[in-house]
């Protein structure tokens, strides 16, 4: 009789152990992780609830639940995003990143954002061209697209020379701190994407102009490990259905930025 209830018992623990098991594997899912910078609106900031959003991390968001993965949202210093990159502490770097002078370092996918870098001064200031930078000091963000544009390899010689005109380029970490230094009069212009630039001048228009001139043009994708043309398809085809659904889209529309994307058109 004892062994007979011990079977029972035992086929019970069974029956009640594999559901649990399968549902255990059932829970893990494949993550992304995707590195971006914190201070970068409106394609990744963190908004008055203290949650990171922007158009890139929603669109990630949209991605991800396209393939049934989790989306981990892992803020980076721009300055170690290769350090993070090449270390598998990020997956891909997704946060208003040009393809332009990088091609040879990265995997990209397709372009989905056609971006300009602008000049971004205060409202009233005596700076109305570019011309007028001469003997102004000038902020950028640090590793930017912007101080590329200004003193890369393929920059022009127009911006070489325009550089060379300036008093100072300060080299920043972010945009916040150079908007900022806008503000306090450290600085008399500031260098920028123009989602970035249009971003800050809605929220604050009494503050800032930008100029019509611009620096250069570019284009955003979504950067991989240098050969990692796997990962590069299957999210580039999770964005190619989150585009087709008309979710990409919504969202451009959600952020002001539909006459910048490049898909969905």
């Amino acid at each position: 009789m004892k062994k007979a209830l011990a079977i029972i018992l035992a086929v019970v623990m069974i029956i009640t152990a594999v559901p649990m098991l399968l549902a255990g594997c059932g829970s893990e899912s494949k993550k992304l992780v995707v590195g971006f910078d914190s201070e970068f609106p409106p394609y990744g900031y963190k908004d008055d609830n203290g949650e990171y959003t922007g158009f890139d991390l929603e669109v990630a968001e949209a991605v991800c639940k396209e393939l049934g993965w989790e989306l981990v949202k892992q803020p980076i210093d721009w300055n170690s995003k290769d350090m993070e990159l090449n270390s598998g502490t990020i997956d891909c770097i997704w946060n208003g990143f040009t393809i332009q002078g990088r091609e040879d370092d990265y995997t990209f996918s397709k372009p989905y954002v056609d971006n300009s870098q602008v000049v971004v001064v205060k409202k009233g200031s005596d700076i109305k061209s570019l011309g007028d930078l001469k003997g102004k000091v000038v902020a950028v963000q640090d590793d930017s697209s912007a101080l590329e544009a200004l003193t890369g390899e393929d920059a022009t010689d127009a911006n070489k020379k325009l550089c060379a005109s300036f008093k100072e380029l300060q080299k920043l970490a972010d945009y916040n701190n150079a908007l900022m230094n806008l503000d306090a009069g450290s600085v008399d212009a500031v260098c920028m994407d123009i989602g970035v630039a249009s971003y800050n001048i809605k929220n604050n228009a009494d503050k800032y102009t930008q100029l019509s001139d611009i620096i250069s043009t570019e284009q955003y994708g979504i950067g991989f490990k240098k050969g990692n043309t796997e990962l590069k398809d299957t999210v580039e085809g999770a964005l190619d259905k989150v585009v087709e659904s008309g979710k990409f889209t919504e969202l451009a529309e959600k952020y002001e930025l539909q006459d910048a994307v490049c898909l969905g058109k």
